[in-house]
């Protein structure tokens, strides 16, 4: 009798798990994709024209902060603003007896800058030099209110110079006391500290004598 090979069905692959197996590495994909497009959403920079804390403080700092003076008509008007004129004997009183004050230096040469540009607004007064003086005054006077720290030897230097191009205008009598106010203000240091006060006062004492010469009509 014959025999007869009976051989096993071998299991053919099921279509499914390999549809599952397909399905599980989509989901795994679009997972990674969505947190990947997340998260530069939840770290994106503010969007064009909002302001962090650190600009608007920049920016109110700029509003508050004046521009620095040139020297022109704008700086003369903001110093009439900032002071009131005094007469000589306003000046010589304060340069005599308030010198013990805080920031005397600064203060006498605030008063001595109103005043004298107060006195470059006559007709006999006015020129290129004297007009010239006049805004490097102002200038140099001017930064004292921009910055607390600025020196006030430059503003004491161009003072004695306004000076002396108004006595060279009209008062020749004036020539050697506005001289000696001229070395005076060459000679003081950059910072003024409580030993130089004297100095300070000795040349605002006799800077008031001179202005109260040039606050009348020249001979």
């Amino acid at each position: 009798m014959a025999e007869i090979n009976i051989q096993r069905k071998k299991n053919s692959f099921s279509p499914w798990l390999l549809i599952l197996l397909v399905l599980a590495a989509l989901a795994v994909g679009a997972y990674f994709l969505l947190r990947a497009d997340s998260e530069p959403a939840a770290t994106a920079p503010p969007a064009t024209g909002t302001v962090t804390p650190t600009d608007a403080d920049t920016e109110a700092q700029a509003r508050a902060t004046p521009p620095p003076a040139d020297g022109g008509p704008q700086a003369v008007t903001d110093m009439a603003a900032e002071e009131t004129p005094a007469s000589a004997e306003e000046l010589a009183r304060f340069a005599a007896d308030e010198d013990d004050t805080p920031d005397y230096a600064r203060r006498g040469l605030q008063l001595l800058t109103a005043t004298l540009v107060d006195l470059t607004d006559r007709n006999d007064l006015r020129d290129s030099n004297i007009t010239e003086k006049r805004n490097d005054l102002t200038s140099a006077t001017s930064r004292l209110s921009e910055n607390s720290q600025a020196s006030v030897r430059p503003g004491l230097v161009a003072a004695a110079a306004l000076m002396q191009a108004m006595q060279q205008k009209s008062y020749p009598a004036l020539a050697r006391p506005v001289a000696e106010l001229v070395q005076r203000a060459d000679e003081l240091p950059n910072q003024i500290t409580e030993a130089e006060v004297s100095a300070v006062r000795e040349f605002l004492v006799r800077a008031a004598d001179v202005v109260g010469t040039l606050s009348k009509p020249a001979a």
